[in-house]
């Protein structure tokens, strides 16, 4: 009997055991649960410090526009109050244009009690004691040599839109008792804001620290009446004390003025004669609300803004109803009126001319008006 061999083994190699997925694995799942905890713990504490670093601010809805600051409220003022038989509007008369190319001018910065509104005195920041301050005048080429004598309690400066002048130099703030020379050549025509540039610029503005100067165009022609109208907002403050930062913040404006006290022109009327041609230089002086600029009853000829002339009499049959600008921005519209009578003007921005911004021209001999202007 044959034997058969046995066949011979063959030769394989063991494979290893298999591995579990990751996540099964102990150590994986230790580390989850740890990185899980750290990042409970990380968005937990980002939100205490968002909540305890940006606290929830009262909402605040005051006169002049919509803040989320809150700030400490002012005297009221009697907007719609009659001036006392003393008052004196301000002359809204532009100055004649100066002879001469260099002109040298002493400006004070001082800190005064005004009366802002009927019935109402605060102490206001002033160029010379006024509110606005001084109105500059002179042509492209002309030099100016203004020099600033600081006179109030805090620092002060001045800051000429019409100039080309390092920020640094001519504009540096100046202490008490101090002053500076800010001399400078102007190039381009047009009505220009001056004001403080004292930080916070805002503050040193709305407390008062703001004027005008024209630079003529070369080709101004003659008029009958030549007049300048700063729009601004005028902002209370308690009793013995300047308005605050914080109010100017939260635009909330007590008024808005023409040249610096509400209807001025509206109590003391300006006087012209029916057909008798009329310049109004408006300039924005804000510190922020902007501004409309209309005249009930009539129709501009001409509109020059911002440097240039939108209209001009002649040039077709097209006419301006306002001259809107936005703060820091000016320009003059000229006018005739055809008939006798009462002519209103405002910034057709009625929420701000029910806070002040309206005056009126009595053209020719016509009676005083009995109510407000309704437009």
């Amino acid at each position: 009997m044959t034997t058969q061999p046995e066949p011979a083994a063959r030769s394989v190699a063991s494979d290893p055991p298999a591995k579990p997925p990751p996540w099964e694995r102990a150590e994986w799942r230790f580390w989850v649960i740890i990185v899980s905890v750290i990042a409970v713990l990380a968005a937990g504490l980002s939100m205490v410090a968002i909540a305890t670093s940006h606290p929830r601010e009262k909402k605040v809805v005051a006169a002049g526009g919509a803040g989320s600051v809150a700030a400490s409220p002012g005297q009221q003022l009697d907007i719609a109050g009659d001036p006392p038989a003393s008052f004196e509007a301000r002359d809204p008369s532009a100055p004649v244009t100066p002879t001469g190319t260099v002109h040298q001018i002493t400006m004070h910065a001082t800190e005064k009690v005004l009366e802002i509104a009927p019935g109402t005195r605060q102490t206001m920041w002033t160029y010379d004691g006024t509110v606005p301050g001084p109105v500059l005048r002179g042509k492209v080429g002309d030099t100016f040599e203004i020099t600033l004598v600081n006179d109030g309690t805090i620092g002060h400066s001045i800051d000429f839109h019409a100039s080309k002048v390092a920020w640094n130099v001519e504009m540096r703030t100046i202490d008490p008792g101090k002053q500076v020379l800010y001399r400078f050549t102007a190039q381009k025509s047009g009505i220009f804001m001056y004001h403080c540039g004292t930080p916070p610029v805002l503050h040193h503005i709305g407390n008062g620290m703001y004027g005008a100067i024209i630079i003529d165009p070369p080709d101004l022609a003659p008029v009958d009446h030549e007049l300048v109208m700063l729009q601004s907002e005028l902002y209370s403050a308690p009793t013995g004390e300047v308005a605050s930062l914080e109010k100017m913040l939260a635009e909330q404006w007590d008024a808005v003025v023409f040249n610096g006290y509400p209807n001025q022109y509206l109590h003391r009327p300006i006087r012209v004669e029916p057909n008798q041609r009329i310049r109004i230089w408006v300039l924005d002086d804000g510190p922020s609300e902007n501004s409309s600029f209309h005249v009930i009853g009539t129709i501009f000829d001409t509109v020059y803004k911002e440097g240039t002339y939108l209209l001009r009499p002649g040039e077709g049959t097209g006419g301006s109803q306002a001259l809107d600008l936005q703060p820091a921005q000016g320009g003059f519209v000229e006018f005739t009126f055809d008939v006798a009578g009462q002519y209103p003007f405002v910034t057709h921005k009625f929420a701000s001319a029910s806070k002040g911004a309206v005056g009126l021209f009595q053209a020719g001999d016509v009676a005083a008006p009995t109510d407000q202007p309704a437009h």
